[in-house]
């Protein structure tokens, strides 16, 4: 996995750096030559181009300075318009002010006008207004300099990340650039991975400025392929159904018939090597009626449909004989049935993903799913973890990440947040990025595949982080190859039929 840092971590990161012998004129130096060699790259060459930094002040604003010289010295035509008056710059920043006239570049006194003229002729503009310590919303000029940017005809390089989206969360409150590649140092940032700052940044090139690998404590990270592949078991030759994974999925009411069927056929396609489906015995025909491989349980129901309470005993007995429980989708709100699910989950012997109404089970009182036998994966969406941990979600929005975390932590189980972009986040506060997915994700049932998918991976020995990051990794690609057949028309059905094909996909890129 990729280390992504907080602005914190980056800070953190730099200062040890310096303590170990690295100055902070040479890191400076390091981060702006290597903007610079990203900059010719996107303009195709130095002859004939013409290049306008936009600086602010501090750090990120000297590594603009940096790049404006070593571009000019490469042979580019540059343009220096500085947002804030340069003799407010402290060291190093400063003395790359200074080295400008070392080949003469000179630095133009701000105005919107000033900038548009220059990038009217620019083949391409440099972002350094703001670093990844930003908060808040742009006002005056700073905002006006990224309206420039965003409105010039030139496409834009991000010094480490875009101006106007915070590093910490990704959160974009007020005027952002929109950059088409954004050069970071040593790792990337929280900001410029979570959406939207993470749309704003483009491509994200990380370079090496020698940050020693000892130095980074990161404890986010973004999820590769690879990891994908070391965390997917690989079925021994003489093996039979039962070694590769027993699960039992508990789902469904008399409305909600197709979430049972979705959940097992995801884990199924994941690789678990029987799935047991226990619903409501007035449904199961119809589930059967789509399911030819599972086995099924018929359970007492409600008067409305829905599992009874009763049904407790002959579902634990089945767990007893299984390697992962996989609950919630299509089980309605009801009183009863909510207090079966409340019951199950902490009763039960093996790993639990919990999903859709088993976390509406636990609406406002998400410390009481700590109260558990055996470990627990939960997958909320916005909707759900909202009500689980009841804050608002304008509030849930403005730090995905902190939320996913503080929840896994109050409920002593991994939380898979669902959205662009998925966070796994663990009790101990580790959280994993999931790069793949998209809006072909957004269609009913999709979120059923994906319990049925951590389910398999649950019943086939993935610890709980594993099986969740995976399963969504592997989700994203196969919505991705079912939306290149059915584009707006993907169905959660589709999806699944993708997942043996995802997984190839991931093993072999």
């Amino acid at each position: 996995m990729k280390p992504v840092l907080t602005p914190d971590e980056a800070r953190a990161l730099d200062r040890a750096t310096q303590d170990a012998g690295t100055p902070a004129e040479v890191l400076m130096e390091r981060a702006g030559r290597a903007v610079a060699r990203a900059v010719v790259d996107l303009a195709g060459g130095v002859y004939g181009r013409r290049a306008v930094v936009v600086c602010g002040k501090g750090n990120n604003g000297g590594d603009g300075l940096v790049v404006a010289r070593h571009l000019a010295r490469w042979g580019m035509r540059v343009a220096v318009v500085a947002v804030e008056t340069t003799d407010t710059l402290r060291e190093p920043a400063a003395a790359n002010l200074g080295r400008l006239g070392e080949v003469g570049v000179r630095v133009r006194e701000w105005s919107s006008a000033t900038l548009a003229h220059e990038l009217a002729r620019a083949d391409v503009a440099i972002d350094a207004i703001f670093g990844t310590g930003f908060r808040g919303s742009p006002e005056d000029e700073w905002a006006e300099a990224i309206d420039g940017l965003n409105a010039g005809p030139a496409p834009v390089v991000a010094v480490d990340i875009p101006s106007g989206v915070n590093g910490a969360t990704g959160a974009v409150e007020g005027a952002a650039v929109r950059a088409e590649l954004t050069v970071t140092f040593g790792a990337a940032k929280v900001g410029a991975v979570l959406l939207p700052g993470a749309e704003l940044a483009g491509t994200v090139r990380v370079v090496d400025i020698g940050f020693p690998d000892e130095l980074m404590h990161a404890n986010a990270f973004l999820v590769e392929p690879s990891d994908v592949v070391g965390w997917l078991p690989v079925r021994p030759v003489e093996t039979h159904k039962r070694a590769t994974g027993v699960l039992v999925v508990v789902a469904g009411s008399r409305g909600m018939t197709g979430a049972p069927a979705l959940v097992a056929e995801a884990a199924g396609r994941i690789g678990a090597g029987l799935v047991t489906v226990a619903a409501p015995a007035e449904i199961l025909p119809t589930i059967q009626s789509r399911l030819t491989e599972a086995t099924f349980l018929p359970l007492p129901s409600t008067e409305r449909g829905t599992v009874a309470h009763d049904a407790l005993e002959s579902v634990l007995e089945v767990l007893g004989r299984a390697h992962a429980l996989a609950i919630g989708p299509g089980l309605t709100t009801d009183e009863e049935t909510a207090g079966f699910v409340r019951d199950l989950v902490r009763a039960s012997p093996v790993p639990v993903v919990v999903d859709a109404d088993a976390l509406n089970a636990f609406a406002g009182r998400a410390s009481d799913l700590s109260d558990r036998s055996a470990d627990a994966v939960l997958t909320p969406h916005a909707g759900e973890f909202a009500r689980l941990a009841a804050v608002g979600a304008r509030e849930l929005e403005a730090d995905r990440l902190a939320h996913a975390r503080a929840l896994a932590r109050d409920a002593d189980a991994v939380t898979l947040l669902k959205g662009s972009r998925t966070i796994v986040a663990d009790a101990g506060g580790e959280a994993r990025i999931n790069p793949t997915g998209g809006p072909f994700l957004a269609t009913a049932g999709s979120g059923d595949v994906l319990t049925g998918m951590i389910g398999g991976l649950l019943a086939r020995g993935l610890a709980p982080a594993d099986a969740a990051s995976g399963a969504a990794y592997v989700h994203g690609v196969a919505g991705g190859l079912a939306a290149r057949q059915t584009g707006d028309g993907t169905l959660a059905g589709d999806i699944a039929a993708s997942i043996p094909e995802a997984v190839a996909l991931t093993e072999r890129p």
